[in-house]
């Protein structure tokens, strides 16, 4: 089994999180990590992770990392933002994976962008790829690999209710912890956004399906319940009185029908909410439908984690250039877990 040299950069919670899973992979190596935070920067990696030390020294500039053979970018979901970390990495011929939401499939959002970032890629002879729990899977790869039961499919239908509460600086998008009267403000502000993503996934649902789209409607980011109570995650508290969970929704257009309908509840939840848990999907098929639920839905955070650890070995292998999560083997994608040296994960 070859190991393939890692690095990590952005160690903010989910950055930590994805580094603690490649250093208990067998087939990974983590050599190299980097933060713009100067507080971290000269630290060891390992005693960032909890781990002990790894003698793999922070740093804080792109320039600074060894050579590697992918580097696992988890800092901004702004595309913009973040390709002026991938364009350096991709120049030293090193692959990209990254959970920049934004980057999953930015060849209608972005498309100078994406031209740009696909011809370095193709130059150096490296891949980049957008992944994550969604865009990545969820909303995007998954029904697609669904599609696959009907010889027509009309429409496209998923619902998901998403825990927040293991994430860190990410929850302030969302509008999570306001008071109810300061949540419209904010969003008219541009500091509440909600989900990022939306335009790539019904993007890349709509092209892998061969339907061209008329219009990508994102709706504003509603709040959907006040607490009650204090509601204590893993990096942040909600406090009584404040919103603990939001409604994001998004659509695909087709001659005026939503053909993609895609609807997100993120939330820091508890058996108090009047909340159906569960994710569920339909495909609509000239033939029949298809539906799938998960009874208690798929865990964002654990699955981002997920799909980042189990993709990044798999980018070494894939086609040089900007490539979606569609287009990569279901096996080369599918979970390694024998190659962990720790079985169990909390």
């Amino acid at each position: 089994m070859s190991v393939t040299r890692m690095a990590l950069v952005g160690l903010g919670a989910t950055g930590l999180a994805i580094g603690g899973s490649l250093a208990n992979r067998v087939d990974c190596e983590l050599i190299g990590a980097v933060d713009k935070n100067p507080d971290v920067g000269g630290k060891d990696l390992g005693d960032l992770l909890g781990l002990g030390p790894l003698g793999v020294e922070v740093v804080t500039e792109i320039e600074l990392l060894p050579d590697v053979d992918v580097a696992v970018v988890a800092t901004t979901s702004d595309l913009v933002q973040v390709a002026d970390t991938l364009m350096p990495l991709l120049e030293r011929s090193i692959n990209v994976v990254s959970i920049c939401e934004q980057l999953a499939f930015p060849w209608q959002s972005h498309p100078e962008l994406a031209s740009k970032l696909d011809a370095a890629a193709r130059a150096h002879g490296v891949t980049v790829l957008g992944t994550g729990a969604n865009p990545g899977v969820l909303m995007d790869t998954l029904p697609l690999l669904l599609s696959v039961l009907t010889q027509s499919a009309k429409r496209v239908v998923v619902r998901r209710r998403t825990n927040m509460s293991r994430y860190g600086t990410i929850l302030s998008k969302f509008g999570l912890g306001l008071a109810p009267g300061d949540f419209a403000a904010e969003r008219e502000a541009g500091t509440v956004i909600g989900h990022v993503g939306f335009e790539q996934v019904i993007a890349a649902v709509g092209a892998g399906l061969d339907w061209q789209l008329d219009e990508i409607v994102v709706d504003d980011v509603e709040p959907a319940i006040v607490s009650r109570s204090r509601r204590q995650g893993a990096h942040a508290v909600i406090e009584a009185g404040t919103i603990s969970a939001v409604t994001h929704r998004a659509r695909g257009l087709c001659g005026g029908d939503a053909v993609i309908d895609l609807e997100i509840m993120f939330g820091f939840f508890d058996d108090s909410d009047d909340v159906q848990p569960g994710d569920e999907y339909r495909i609509e098929g000239g033939d029949q439908v298809i539906t799938l639920a998960s009874a208690t839905g798929f865990e964002s955070f654990l699955s981002t984690i997920a799909a980042a650890v189990n993709v990044a070995a798999a980018a070494v292998d894939a086609p040089a250039g900007l490539r979606s999560m569609g287009e990569l083997p279901v096996l080369a994608l599918a979970s390694k877990g024998t190659r962990m040296r720790v079985e169990a994960i909390s």
